[in-house]
């Protein structure tokens, strides 16, 4: 059985999303269409946009899931992505600060899609 090569936000905006992503992890997107962008972070995986369902895009949606990126270099570089993202006006959810797999904080997309950085496990 494959492995999950796709992972998917709802957004209410594609074009205003395909903006904050492709700045905040410095890649283009590889597949544009009005409803759907999709940007390959790997060989064979894709991180995507989609409006497809407005209704799960909505601010009162719980959200209970998180795009997460792992980095490596431990808390100083935990800190600088989050000091680099504060300057660009990210909407902070959660300063940095330790837990039990190191240092991390979370950010919310402008649909309220939560974003964390924590060290590789």
């Amino acid at each position: 059985m494959p492995a999950p090569n796709l992972f998917l936000v709802y957004v209410q905006d594609a074009r205003a999303a395909t903006a904050f992503y492709g700045e905040l992890f410095g890649i283009a997107p590889t597949f544009t269409s009005p409803r759907y962008v999709a940007f390959e972070v790997a060989p064979g995986v894709l991180f995507a946009v989609w409006t497809g369902h407005r209704e799960h895009a909505t601010p009162a949606t719980p959200r209970t899931s998180e795009v997460g990126l792992m980095v490596t270099g431990g808390a100083a570089e935990v800190d600088a992505i989050h000091d680099r993202w504060v300057a660009t006006g990210v909407t902070v959810i959660e300063e940095p600060h330790d837990d039990v797999f190191g240092r991390t904080f979370v950010i919310a997309d402008p649909d309220g899609n939560l974003v964390r950085v924590s060290p590789v496990d």
